[in-house]
């Protein structure tokens, strides 16, 4: 018998069964962690994918133009990405199909194809900014983008044809996380943080065309089209299913929160930076924010967190176009397949990856082109949506895991509020229009 327990009356040897069970406690805690560990990707990879060279111009443009006014904007985009991506990734894993292959079934062909013309519409504009951005971090190093773009497009391509993009997608990561130096120097550049957090709490919205035409980019880079057809076939792809789906839940909220929340400290770190400059001409005067953490190495920090970030949607963006396509046309896709096994998925993904470097090298603005693809993919984002919310509504695709009474109104609320911007957008952009051709009548 333990001395310790003869001691105490009442306690016998059994009752020491507590203290061995804490380490089994321990165990199965530590087991779910790594558990977790092993599930997380689609998630994580699709909102970070969101920071790609495109997002980070368009904060750093906001920071720049309306200093802290759009982080409310912010918040409630931040609520709508967490709904939207938690869908996304919830019907992948119970119905185990992509996206594209669920609006072939669920709806006429037609409305299929209208969804599937408005991704690849967007997702080839998108292609060509990465790659731009890729030229353009490898330009703050000196090196030439005739020759950085077209090596980089090797690269990519051959890591997700020939080799695993599993750990091509970590290295992307990891050279992307340069930008969680944005934080610190949000901190280190002295915000005015009762404005931030007033700003952040409260609407500080101002009636311009240019706050509007913003505010429909910021939406785009967040809310993309393309993580959610990501997200859902990276579940399908890696065979995630309602056993597993409590973990990959984790993930797609967890993602979506800590993408968004280094999206908010770009704001901040360029605000206090360089705010009211007016919108960024230059990814010169982007990196000028993170001058209070780098210093003089501001630019290099930065064009280390633009490249790895420009990398990771450069392979995220024609690899979701491919899953799409080939879902809706229901043949191989995966990227554990070889060329012969999914030529169509892997043939468009090269194709892709081809004409978007390609067209990177011709001579365009960068920034324009950046914020340009944004707002396109705000004004398509409704569409995508709209379809997501439909199929995660319906018992029919998810049985008792649909959408229940209160977040479907708060997934229509999202909905409506992203279709409403963009309505804004198309006719403070049509009306000048209007009113021309009716003074010239």
């Amino acid at each position: 018998m333990n001395p310790a327990a003869a001691k105490v009356p009442g306690v016998t040897e059994r009752s020491t069964a507590p203290a061995k069970g804490r380490p089994q406690k321990r165990f199965r805690l530590s087991k779910r962690f790594f558990a977790y560990l092993a599930l997380a990707g689609p998630g994580l990879i699709a909102a970070n994918a969101g920071n790609d060279a495109g997002g980070i111009v368009t904060y750093a443009s906001a920071g720049s133009e309306f200093r802290y006014r759009t982080l409310f904007f912010m918040v409630l985009v931040t609520v709508g990405l967490v709904v939207v991506q938690e869908m996304a990734a919830r019907l992948g894993a119970y119905s185990g199909k992509g996206l594209a292959a669920l609006i072939r079934e669920q709806f006429s062909i037609r409305l299929a194809a209208l969804a599937m013309l408005c991704l690849v519409a967007t997702n080839i504009g998108l292609v060509v900014s990465e790659f731009a951005g890729i030229g353009a971090a490898f330009e703050l190093f000196g090196v030439s983008k005739y020759l950085s773009i077209p090596l980089a497009a090797l690269i990519i391509w051959a890591l997700v044809v020939f080799s695993s993009y599993k750990y091509a997608e970590r290295v992307f990561l990891v050279a992307s996380l340069a930008f969680l130096s944005y934080p610190i120097a949000a901190v280190l550049s002295h915000p005015k943080w009762s404005s931030v957090v007033n700003d952040s709490i409260l609407p500080h919205f101002v009636g311009s065309n240019a706050f509007v035409f913003l505010g429909v980019g910021l939406i785009g880079t967040t809310i993309s089209p393309y993580m959610q057809m990501y997200a859902a076939g990276g579940v399908v792809d890696r065979g995630i299913g309602p056993d597993e789906y409590h973990l990959e839940r984790v993930d797609a909220v967890a993602g979506a929160l800590f993408a968004n929340v280094v999206s908010c400290f770009i704001i901040i770190a360029t605000a206090s930076a360089i705010g009211g400059r007016g919108p960024l001409q230059s990814a010169k005067e982007a990196a000028l924010a993170l001058k209070p953490v780098a210093g003089s190495g501001a630019e290099l920090l930065f064009a280390i967190g633009l490249l790895g970030a420009s990398a990771l949607a450069a392979a995220v963006v024609p690899l979701s176009t491919s899953y799409a396509v080939s879902e809706a046309v229901g043949v191989e896709r995966s990227v554990s397949r070889k060329f012969s096994e999914a030529p169509l998925f892997l043939g468009l993904f090269t194709l892709q990856v081809i004409v978007g470097a390609a067209v990177a090298l011709s001579p365009v603005n960068l920034i324009k082109l950046l914020i340009l693809t944004q707002v396109f993919q705000g004004l398509i984002t409704p569409v995508i949506l709209a379809f997501i919310l439909i199929l995660a509504n319906r018992r029919s695709v998810l049985g008792n895991a649909a959408n229940g009474r209160v977040f479907r109104k708060v997934a229509w609320a999202t909905v409506i509020a992203v279709g409403a911007m963009s309505l804004l957008l198309v006719g403070q952009s049509i009306l000048p229009v209007l009113k021309a051709v009716s003074s010239w009548i």
